[in-house]
């Protein structure tokens, strides 16, 4: 072994870029994405397909899921994964609808703010009977005129049962199951 190679290989190893721990949870951040914007929640659901109406639904899909992973100790600490990618996710769409910097940070204290809010809402209405989950469907989905929220609610619960039956390694892959 040459000294050069060896210095290469220290040198290497100290300055190598590490995996970004959150890239393990992408596929999950993506079926999130993906189940938020399933049509159905705004046709038959009457979410509003507005920029307030995507982010009802991913903040809700979002909630549940973090629900969901903070009953099992094994996904409890990839919580905190998901959310760095929920609040980068967050960043760049507001970067992309031209929020400044000096802005944007604010904006995101706000949006978690409300996000962490609406995971209690949604949780007591899991917790409670239909007309619990409705009404917090109402209180936090933009809602199309005359839409029913009780419908979203209905949805949220099913999607809420398929998390159950999604064990921890499918769930981080992104397969939730059917």
């Amino acid at each position: 072994m040459s000294p050069k190679w060896l210095a290469m290989s220290i040198l290497s190893r100290l300055f190598a870029r590490q995996p970004d721990p959150r890239e393990a949870l992408r596929p999950l951040w993506n079926a999130i994405v993906a189940e938020a914007r399933r049509p159905s929640w705004y046709t038959s659901g009457g979410a509003e397909d507005t920029v307030s109406g995507r982010f009802d639904m991913v903040s809700a899909i979002y909630s549940l899921v973090l629900i969901h992973m903070e009953k099992d100790s094994e996904l409890v600490p990839d919580t905190a994964l998901l959310t760095e990618l929920f609040v980068h996710d967050m960043d760049g769409q507001l970067r992309e609808f031209g929020i400044n910097d000096v802005v944007v940070g604010k904006r995101i204290g706000k949006l978690m703010g409300a996000t962490g809010g609406r995971m209690a809402a949604y949780k007591a209405g899991l917790a409670g009977d239909n007309a619990t989950l409705a009404d917090a469907v109402r209180r936090n989905v933009t809602l199309r005129e005359g839409a029913d929220p009780a419908v979203i609610a209905n949805g949220l619960r099913a999607f809420s049962e398929r998390l159950e039956r999604t064990s921890a390694n499918l769930l981080c892959s992104g397969e939730i199951a059917a």
